[in-house]
C-alpha cells in the first residue's frame, strides 16, 4: 500500500498560507496608500477649484467607497487564484445568479440610483442640515446607498436613499433669526418698539454673524395676556439660534432696565 505524500500537503498547505498573509498585507498597505493619495487629491481639488468643504468631503467620502469594493473584489478573485478556483466560471456564475436576484433587490437598485441622483444634483453635502421624512440633523455621509444623518441629540440615523421623497436643505443661503416677544397691555408699544429696536442697532454692531437686521416689524399678535412683537434678521447660516439666544437675553435685559413687563402667569389666594 504506497503511503500518502503528508510532507508535500503541509508543504502545500503552508506556502498557501503565507501567500494568502502576503496578499491580505498588500491589500491593507495599497488600501491605506490610496486613501491618503485620495485625500490629498480631494484636498488640492477643494483648493484649486474653489469647491465648499462639504461638497469635497461628499466626494472624498464616495470615492473612497467605490476604490474599497473595487480592492475587496481584486483581493477575493486573487485568494481564489491562490487555490487553483477558476475565477471566469466563478464570474460567469455570479451573473446568471445576480440576473435571478437582480428581481428580489430592486430596494437595493432603488437605493444606488437615488442616491446616484443625489449627488449629481449637488442636493445635500456633508456637514449640511437637513429634514427628510422624520429625520432632522447634519448630513454625516452621503454614499450610494444610504445616507446618515446626524440628530441633534447625538443619535446617528441611517436612511435607505430610497426612502428620501423628499428632503430640505437647511444650510442653502443665509437663515433667518426670529423672536416673538410679549410685553403686557398696560405697557406703552410705541415705547418698546423703539427699546427693540435699540437693542436690535446694537447688536447689529457686535455681532458679525447678522448679515441684515435685526428689525422691529411690529404688533405680532394680541394674545390674551401680552402683545407680542415680533423681531427678525437674516444671519449667517447655522448661526441663526445663537441670535436668537442672545436676542432675547439682551431684550429682557433691556425691557427690566425700563420698566416693560414681560406677562407671566400669576397666582392670586384669596382668603375668607
Amino acid at each position: 500500500m504506497a503511503e500518502y505524500p503528508w510532507g508535500s500537503l503541509f508543504i502545500g498547505i503552508g506556502f498557501g498560507v503565507i501567500k494568502i498573509i502576503a496578499i491580505l498585507i498588500a491589500y491593507f498597505i495599497v488600501r491605506g496608500i490610496g486613501n491618503k493619495i485620495l485625500s490629498g487629491t480631494f484636498e488640492s481639488y477643494q483648493k484649486r477649484k474653489n469647491v465648499s468643504e462639504g461638497r469635497a468631503q461628499t466626494l472624498e467620502s464616495l470615492t473612497k467607497n467605490v476604490y474599497g469594493y473595487a480592492l475587496l473584489f481584486i483581493l477575493i478573485v486573487t485568494i481564489l487564484q491562490v487555490f487553483n478556483y477558476d475565477v471566469t466560471a466563478l464570474i460567469a456564475g455570479a451573473g446568471i445568479i445576480g440576473l435571478a436576484i437582480g428581481f428580489g433587490a430592486q430596494g437595493l437598485v432603488s437605493d444606488v440610483v437615488t442616491g446616484f441622483f443625489i449627488l449629481l444634483e449637488k442636493q445635500i453635502d456633508i456637514g449640511d442640515y437637513i429634514t427628510t421624512g422624520e429625520f432632522t440633523g447634519i448630513c454625516e455621509e452621503v454614499g450610494l446607498r444610504q445616507t446618515k444623518i446626524r440628530g441633534f441629540d447625538g443619535t446617528l440615523h441611517y436612511v435607505p436613499n430610497r426612502e428620501i421623497n423628499g428632503m430640505s436643505n437647511h444650510s442653502r443661503g443665509n437663515m433667518r433669526a426670529l423672536v416673538d416677544i410679549g410685553i403686557s397691555y398696560n405697557d406703552e408699544v410705541d415705547k418698546a418698539i423703539v427699546i427693540l429696536q435699540s437693542v436690535c442697532d446694537d447688536l447689529a454692531e457686535s455681532n458679525p454673524a447678522i448679515i441684515e437686521g435685526p428689525s422691529v416689524l411690529g404688533v405680532q399678535n394680541l394674545g390674551d395676556s401680552d402683545v407680542v412683537l415680533r423681531v427678525i434678521a437674516k444671519t449667517v447660516n447655522m448661526e441663526q439660534w445663537a441670535v436668537e439666544r442672545q436676542l432675547r437675553k439682551s431684550i429682557k435685559e433691556a425691557f427690566d432696565m425700563n420698566g416693560i413687563e414681560i406677562p407671566f402667569p400669576h397666582q392670586v389666594n384669596i382668603e375668607r
